[in-house]
């Protein structure tokens, strides 16, 4: 068995390395690949976004500039109380749960006011339940996974406000 606390600092390493990736054995025969590019499936790669090339031929016009509505206005606010959110991450890779079991109530909601070191989900992974604690007090302001969803290693999982 590996300790994803061991594949967490592998995947944080290759992170702020230049290697791409790479592949671990274990003299059992377990193998683990952590890569920084998407592997080919299925005879297709995945391309990468191409960069833009922007032509200086043509003069660019710039459009006028309407007067804020109410609704731009309280966008704009929700953007800037959402700028300030703390961001709960998936520390591995795995299957999102909301609740201990099937049919359970789930750990927490939309709204509901949270304390540090408070389980917030699991995520299972190479067949192990990880309880996710928060590291931090506030409200649950988003959720951003469904239940039984598979995760990556640092996708936001929940935003929190704390100053609510």
């Amino acid at each position: 068995m590996i300790d994803l606390r061991y594949v967490k600092k592998l995947v944080e390493m290759l992170d702020e390395s230049t290697v791409d990736s790479i592949e671990i054995s274990t003299e059992k025969g377990m193998k683990i690949r952590i890569s920084k590019t998407p592997q080919q499936r299925g005879g297709m790669s995945v391309a990468a976004p191409m960069a833009m090339q922007v032509a200086a031929a043509a003069p660019l016009s710039v459009p006028a500039v309407a007067a804020p509505t109410a609704e731009s206005v309280a966008a704009a606010r929700a953007d800037e109380a959402r700028a300030s959110y703390l961001e709960v991450k998936s520390p591995m890779v795995g299957t999102y749960y909301f609740a201990p079991e099937p049919g359970a109530k789930q750990y927490v909601s939309v709204g509901e006011r949270i304390s540090k070191g408070q389980t917030l989900c699991i995520i299972e992974a190479m067949k192990i339940m990880n309880e996710i604690e928060s590291e931090f007090d506030g409200v649950v302001r988003e959720i951003l996974v469904d239940n039984s969803q598979p995760v990556e290693y640092g996708q936001v999982l929940f935003r929190i406000d704390p100053n609510a």
